[in-house]
């Protein structure tokens, strides 16, 4: 028994997650060797482990995944969305077996050694789920030793020098630098793989990457749209200079009162110019910050793809796709911007708009990527609107 009260790993034991409270949870490693440190949370989604894996909204956390086999289908190149795996690792409750899928390119345990991504399983993910129910999200450590040789006293160092994801602005981190079109086709379709990107003439969105999904982009298309996709430090002018029809706001990672430090300002300036704007995730929050409303973090956060959210207009159910850890609060909402969707699991703000429609954000993923597609109409009600100003 190390310093830290920690005991022993048991027999067999590879990996390692370890929490503030000096609870070891051992298990068998795969994926990379090493160590991380992040938030530990959970995710309630049956399919799309490879789409979790990628997205940049999870930078810096570690992934507890309820549904016990997670791999079975391998990994494949198009199941992606971004250039390489945000996430820092992922908590099972099987072992990963050989992939059973006709589209596997490899095996999802290989697939996230290439990734530098921890894995763990044999992990009583229940269990970990209750606890982050019943105490929040806590920060945690994964680590993977093929000797099972661990050294506890550094690890319980480095979780204690933790800081959490409060304050921290991850956007920055994990958004793309260049200016670019988006030519990498719309929505996928077996048989046929990526649809084409529309032509010239379509309604130009100009996309702001706070840590964007590229099915986002592929549903912008599918919608009508050609897309073109900025940083998310790019300035109003750099924004203006693109002559977009309108503006979409990405999801992302991190505190949005932090990113909001330098986009809050560039949203602003185009509801200041009566730009039309639509924003998923942390791109919601961040328009709600521009508006005149607070945003705070979550207990546990909402990261699954089977979260009903209540349209208030009509009193429709969607059955939705999420992740995230901050959210507006409603109860901050200015005069002049309206609720429109709530959180049917705890009432939370899931959507707002104002200036009449031409402005408006979810708190969900309406590209699903994974998830139910309910909530696609979203980007066609956005596209449509600069199709109608465009005539």
């Amino acid at each position: 028994m190390s310093d830290t009260g920690i005991p022993d790993a048991p027999p067999g034991a590879t990996g390692l997650l370890l929490l503030p409270s000096g609870r070891a949870v051992w298990g068998k490693g795969f994926g990379a060797e090493g160590m991380r440190v992040g938030e530990l949370c959970f995710n309630t989604a049956m399919t799309g482990y490879q789409e979790v894996m990628t997205d940049p909204s999870y930078a810096g956390q570690i992934i507890t995944f309820t549904f016990p086999h997670i791999g079975n289908v391998g990994a494949n190149d198009e199941d992606v969305e971004a250039d390489h795996a945000h996430a820092l690792g992922c908590l099972v409750r099987e072992d990963v077996t050989a992939p059973s899928n006709f589209r596997h390119a490899q095996r999802f345990d290989d697939w996230m050694a290439g990734e530098g991504l921890i894995g763990l399983s044999g992990v009583d993910t229940r269990a970990l789920t209750r606890l982050v129910r019943r105490e929040g999200a806590p920060g945690a450590v994964i680590a993977y030793s093929k000797e099972g040789l661990f050294d506890r006293d550094l690890l319980m160092k480095a979780l204690n020098d933790w800081t959490g994801l409060e304050g921290m602005d991850l956007a920055g981190e994990v958004t793309g630098e260049e200016t670019h079109l988006w030519d990498k086709g719309g929505t996928w379709e077996l048989g046929s793989g990526f649809a084409d990107s529309p032509r010239d003439g379509a309604p130009h969105v100009v996309a702001i990457d706070y840590g964007a999904k590229r099915n986002i982009f592929r549903n912008l298309v599918r919608a009508g749209a050609r897309v073109t996709v900025v940083s998310a430090r790019a300035s109003l002018d750099d924004i203006m200079a693109l002559k977009p029809d309108g503006v979409f706001l990405s999801n992302g990672p991190g505190d949005p009162a932090a990113t909001g430090e330098y986009a809050v300002p560039v949203i602003q300036g185009l509801l200041e110019r009566d730009m039309p704007i639509f924003g998923i995730c942390l791109g919601h929050q961040l328009l709600g910050l521009a508006l005149g409303a607070k945003t705070a973090k979550m207990f546990q956060g909402h990261r699954g793809a089977n979260h009903p959210v209540k349209r208030l207009e009509d009193g429709v159910v969607e059955i939705t796709s999420m992740n995230h850890g901050f959210a507006v609060d409603g109860g901050t909402l200015p005069e002049g911007v309206t609720q429109t969707h709530v959180s049917l699991f705890d009432g939370t703000n899931c959507g707002l708009e104002a200036k009449g429609g031409r402005v408006f954000g979810v708190q969900y993923h309406p590209e699903a990527s994974p998830g139910p597609q309910d909530s696609f109409y979203l980007f066609e009600k956005f596209v449509g609107k600069l199709s109608k100003e465009a005539v």
